[in-house]
This record gives structure tokens, C-alpha cells and sequence, in this order.
């Protein structure tokens, strides 16, 4: 019984570690491989034959951040991304990625998306 509780309470202490943190946009590229929580105007949403990207905190190519969503996870999404979120202050959470430079989040979801106030 002692050695399930501390197995239990360590196993705690890791998940707590993991946690999001809500970070600024500006700070983004400083957090690569971090899981954290993003909140920014989407100054546009483009739709390919295969990803559709939301740019946060200005217009492409100068977003801090891009935000993709694979066609295969778009039938997560009720109503298109662009009808939810462009021209909208929003807050996504994932783990924060380095593509070719650029720092992106790959979301799955509108569980992963909320309009911020």
C-alpha cells in the first residue's frame, strides 16, 4: 500500500510538471517543445488541399505563430475554422513546435481553440 501511494504521488508531481502555461505571443519561439496556452488575434485563415493555417498575432508572413489544422482533423471542427476564429482574439493550446524556423502548434480539435474575452 506505501509503495502504490508513492508511486501515485510521484506520478502526480510529473503530471503537474507538464501542465500548460499561458505564455505571451511575443515569447513563443522561446518555448519550442513546450505544451503551453496562446492567446492572439488570427489575422487570417488559409485552407489548402491539406492544412488549413491560422496565423496569430499578425497577418502572414510576419505571425508569430501559425496554428495547423490537418484535413483529416477538420471533420473535428462543426463549423469551418475560418467562420470560428478568423478576425478573432482566441486561445490555443498544444505543444509548440519549430517548423523551418517558424514556431507552429498542430491542433486536432476546437477543444484545443477558445475565443478569448
Amino acid at each position: 500500500m506505501r509503495k502504490t501511494t508513492i508511486v501515485l504521488l510521484s506520478l502526480l508531481v510529473v503530471n503537474i510538471s507538464y501542465c500548460q502555461s499561458r505564455i505571451s505571443i511575443d515569447s513563443v519561439a522561446q518555448h519550442i517543445g513546450d505544451s503551453v496556452t496562446v492567446c492572439a488575434k488570427v489575422h487570417g485563415v488559409k485552407t489548402t488541399s491539406n492544412i488549413t493555417f491560422m496565423n496569430m498575432g499578425a497577418a502572414y508572413p510576419h505571425a508569430p505563430l501559425t496554428v495547423l489544422i490537418f484535413t483529416k482533423d477538420i471533420a473535428n471542427f462543426k463549423i469551418a475554422p475560418y467562420d470560428l476564429y478568423n478576425d478573432k482574439k482566441v486561445c490555443v493550446t498544444g505543444r509548440l513546435i519549430d517548423y523551418k524556423g517558424k514556431p507552429e502548434i498542430v491542433i486536432t480539435g476546437p477543444a484545443q481553440v477558445e475565443l478569448d474575452k
